[in-house]
């Protein structure tokens, strides 16, 4: 088991790692098809795409959580799309485990939505608003506050492999795009339990 969460790590790490590199595309939508290590999955924007997977590629399951799940004190990332009584509006929320505190810590742009932002940052605090929840996050050189409503998405990581790559099955890949156009990647995010990865 602790093998198991250590690959989970090591595999984030470096998603987040390489998704911030200029050369690599975000790839999200559903599996077609994995025939041996090509990976051939329909766009969210209803394209085919084919991705090269590594010998030994790393698949990682992305579940469902709740904001009760996330605390103060907690490392997040969190997709947001303009504001709201001064806070950004959150997307999705995604959980890292403790091992992984601090990275891809900052605030960027992102291509989830037009005008999107990514935030991977510590929770000072969190607080009920209503039927919302209000988190002040604290990055290096930074603070923000976001307003996760109830339709932001909250997931968190768990163990999976291939097997799960089944058609119909929702993934987000980090792919590098090589020199003749085509893709590869060496790990794939897949929702589990109906859950897809919202990032």
């Amino acid at each position: 088991m602790i093998r198991t969460l250590a690959a989970i790590l090591i595999a984030t790490i470096s998603s987040i790692a390489l998704a911030q590199a200029p050369d690599l595309v975000r790839i999200r939508g559903k599996v077609e098809k994995l025939d041996g290590q090509m990976l051939m999955v329909k766009t969210n924007d209803g394209k085919d795409v084919s991705v090269k997977m590594a010998d030994n590629f790393t698949v990682t399951g992305v579940v469902r959580a709740s904001v009760n799940d996330i605390g103060a004190g907690k490392f997040i990332g969190t997709t947001t799309v303009g504001e709201r009584d001064g806070a950004m509006v959150a997307l999705e929320v995604h959980i890292f485990p403790e091992s992984m505190r601090g990275t891809g810590e900052g605030h960027r742009d992102w291509d989830l939505k037009p005008d999107s932002k990514m935030t991977n940052a510590n929770v000072a605090e969190i607080k009920a608003m209503g039927k919302d929840h209000v988190m002040t996050v604290q990055y290096k050189g930074g603070e923000k506050k976001v307003l996760v409503t109830d339709t932001s998405v909250v997931v968190s990581y768990a163990p999976a492999d291939k097997t799960m790559l089944k058609p119909g099955a929702p993934v987000f890949v980090i792919s590098k795009r090589e020199a003749d156009g085509s893709f590869s990647s060496a790990r794939v995010n897949v929702g589990l339990n109906g859950q897809a990865p919202p990032m």
